[in-house]
Formats: C-alpha cells, structure tokens, sequence
C-alpha cells in the first residue's frame, strides 16, 4: 500500500521560507493526486494545496496563493510545497495525503482518503 512521509518542517522567521517534501513508498505513487493539508493548535485541518497525478493541474488555498508553490516529480516518489513568505499563521503541521478533492481554492478531505503522512511541524515566529 502507499505510504507518505513528510519532511522539511521547522522554525523559520517571517518571510522566510521552507521546502516540505513529502516522499512516497509504492509503486503506484503516480496514480494518485497529493494534496498538503495543515492544522494550527487549537484549530481545524485545513487543505493547503494539491497536485494532480502527473502535476499538470494545481490549487491553492487562498491563503497561501502566490506564496506557495506544488510540484512533484514522479521519477523520485516526490512532492514538494515550496513556502515562501511565510506568516506567522502558517504555522502548523504539515500533512500530505493522498486524492483530495480538488477544485479552485477548495481542497478538502474526502471518506476515500486513506493514505496520509504523519505530519512534519512548521513553526513560523521570531
């Protein structure tokens, strides 16, 4: 089965910003979309962004719009959320996940979504 892991998280200044890959393990990595998901103390996961299967197709929330950046590469197992600009509201951990719903700024959790990492921390404070 797919297994996810995230990586890349840490303390990071305001404005600053950060690399999270979340690395999957199986050979049917390519068949699935990734999406980023994020969940502050205290608060609701939310979705962040998410890719399609072969990267041709992006979303963003709005939040991070223009700061934040996916990608994947297919050959490596990998995807990638590129943070830039961080705020002190980014902060949070980061999980990747397997076939969200995607669609404009909405990415959501769906009952289908099995695979999920188990979450690498971003901390964005001075």
């Amino acid at each position: 089965q797919l297994q996810l892991e995230e990586s890349g998280g840490g303390l990071v200044q305001p404005g600053g910003s950060l690399r999270l890959s979340c690395a999957a393990s199986g050979s049917t990595f390519d068949y699935y979309a990734i999406g980023w998901f994020r969940q502050a103390p205290g608060k609701e996961r939310e979705g962040v962004s998410c890719i399609s299967t072969r990267g041709g197709s992006t979303n963003y929330a709005d939040s991070v719009k223009g700061r934040f950046t996916i990608s994947r590469d297919n050959t490596r197992n990998m995807v990638y959320l590129q943070m830039n600009s961080l705020k002190p509201e980014d902060t949070g951990v980061y999980y990747c996940a397997a076939d969200p719903y995607c669609s404009g700024h909405v990415i959501l959790e769906t009952k289908g979504m099995n695979y999920w990492g188990k979450g690498t921390l971003v901390t964005v404070s001075s």
